[in-house]
């Protein structure tokens, strides 16, 4: 891939240069100092995602405990996503901002802090508070990790390293819901969090302090507050829109009052959407813009980025639709239904580090397109079989998506990331993080309206009728997983043919 987009002014504020050190690009060895920054930043994200998916089993504990209905409760979820989703935006700014060291104790004093307010907060909104702060800790540990790994990792060994990143942010929302199970049945809610805080504190804080390197200097730029609060509205009001819309849709379904949640939904999309043009038009003409977007002129990396998008909303919808479908259309226990995705999810997740040596080896199409040809297979097989599953056969072809998934998806993101330049590399991952989890949230809350409309005016929950109903609403979840990955497939496909064309033209 070509460069895009220019060289920003260089800054002339003074840097750490005293505290870099140089990079080794193209020595093999991966240093110590390097295995302990993943270690130590990668554990502080995977405490935040796991504690994201971990929640929504917990929802009928804290509905009882906090006197919630299911709308409300659910803003436990959704406020988290709203602060992680406008928090990974600033991840460029950050790191050209601050030194990685000092973005860390920030992103493990957010999740201390969280975490010691979920365990002492007896009224709903000060949970929501708690979640907000842990969201925008668990904003900044994720792509600083992505970043460490960009720009440290020896260039041989960066599919791979990529690979154990992948491995870290999908193992999380893989045992999510098993811990959660297990939580809910043995523990009160809250013991989630007293666990969590000593393993901060005791492994993550002291590795990281010792093991974080800076190996550039930091610049002076500043923080355009007009862009940053367009992008506060631009992705507030997408999520709020989606969830809203599902909401709306729900009700309709069900036969109840819908114009609140479409009124909401609609302004928030609008209002979501108008942001980020605004967002899109002010980075092309400032200074110093808080995300510098001149490289997404590249149709290649484009191409890249819109699978990686769409991609999340079937990899971490399973987690909603698995569990659901257990134990609405099976009869299974929450526990039982949070071991259906284990298998899947957590084995398939340690072939990511597989996924990222065989792009390193052998290069992008093959892996990448192989990978997900290995994901259609197993919706497929799920959409064929879809009205007589049982927990068995549906954990054996999750277990077929969740390999495939893993190999082959954080190469997406190395893939485009390897053809912009590294100047623009915090940037990328800037977008790219919050692609991912926009997709994401945008996932559950369209299998959850599926599964809604499918479910409407069936019954009572533990009736035959609404237990074919959920079924029918499996189906119809399957068939869009299947459009949803196919259509990723053909747009790297596209990708990977634009680039070898153009490879030839040079």
């Amino acid at each position: 891939m070509h460069t895009v987009g220019t060289h920003p002014r260089q800054s002339t504020a003074t840097s750490v240069a005293s505290q870099a050190v140089p990079p080794a690009p193209n020595d093999d060895r991966i240093p110590g100092y390097l295995i302990g920054s993943i270690v130590a930043v990668g554990s502080l994200a995977f405490i935040g995602i796991l504690t994201e998916t971990v929640m929504t089993v917990l929802f009928p504990a804290l509905m009882v405990e906090f006197n919630v209905d299911t709308a409300t409760v659910q803003w436990i979820t959704t406020i988290y996503l709203l602060a992680v989703g406008v928090t990974m935006p600033l991840s460029s700014y950050l790191k050209r901002r601050f030194t990685m060291k000092s973005v860390f104790v920030a992103a493990v004093t957010l999740a201390v802090l969280g975490s010691l307010i979920m365990i002492v907060g007896t009224a709903f909104p000060v949970i929501l508070l708690a979640r907000v702060i842990q969201g925008v800790g668990s904003g900044i540990a994720t792509p600083l990790m992505i970043n460490i790994i960009l720009e440290q990792s020896p260039r041989p060994k960066v599919g791979r390293l990529m690979g154990v990143g992948s491995l870290v942010i999908t193992v999380a929302p893989a045992i999510g819901p098993t811990v959660g199970g297990a939580v809910a049945s043995a523990l009160p809610w809250r013991s989630i969090f007293m666990i969590v805080v000593p393993i901060i504190l005791l492994v993550s804080l002291p590795v990281g302090l010792k093991s974080i390197r800076q190996v550039r200097p930091t610049e002076g730029v500043q923080l355009n507050p007009l862009q940053f609060l367009a992008i506060v509205l631009g992705l507030s009001g997408l999520i709020l829109a989606l969830n809203q819309l599902g909401v709306a849709i729900g009700d309709a379904a069900a036969g109840q009052p819908m114009t609140a949640s479409l009124t909401i939904g609609i302004v928030s999309l609008a209002v979501g959407v108008a942001s980020l043009v605004f967002f899109a038009w002010s980075s092309r003409r400032s200074f110093s813009p808080l995300i510098r977007l001149g490289w997404l002129r590249d149709p290649v990396v484009l191409l890249h980025l819109v699978p990686y998008t769409l991609l999340p909303m079937v990899g971490i919808g399973f987690g909603y639709v698995i569990t659901n479908l257990a134990q609405l259309s099976m009869g299974t226990t929450a526990l039982v239904a949070g071991m259906l995705v284990l298998p899947g999810a957590l084995i398939g997740a340690f072939f990511a580090p597989v996924g990222g040596m065989l792009y390193d080896r052998h290069g992008a199409p093959k892996p990448i397109l192989g990978a997900f040809a290995c994901c259609i297979l197993g919706i497929l097989l799920m959409l064929v079989f879809s009205m007589h599953l049982a927990p068995v056969t549906l954990a054996v072809f999750y277990f077929i998506f969740g390999v495939g998934y893993a190999l082959g998806f954080s190469n997406i993101m190395t893939d485009a990331i390897n053809g912009i330049h590294r100047e623009f590399t915090p940037d990328g991952n800037a977008v790219f993080n919050t692609a991912l989890q926009f997709g994401g949230a945008a996932g559950t809350t369209l299998f959850s309206t599926i599964f809604a409309i499918a479910q409407a005016g069936s019954g009572s929950e533990r009736s035959a009728a609404f237990a074919h109903a959920t079924a029918v609403g499996g189906t119809w979840t399957f068939a869009t997983m299947l459009a949803i990955v196919v259509v990723s497939w053909c747009l790297l496909f596209c990708a990977f043919r634009a680039d070898a064309r153009r490879r030839l033209g040079a």
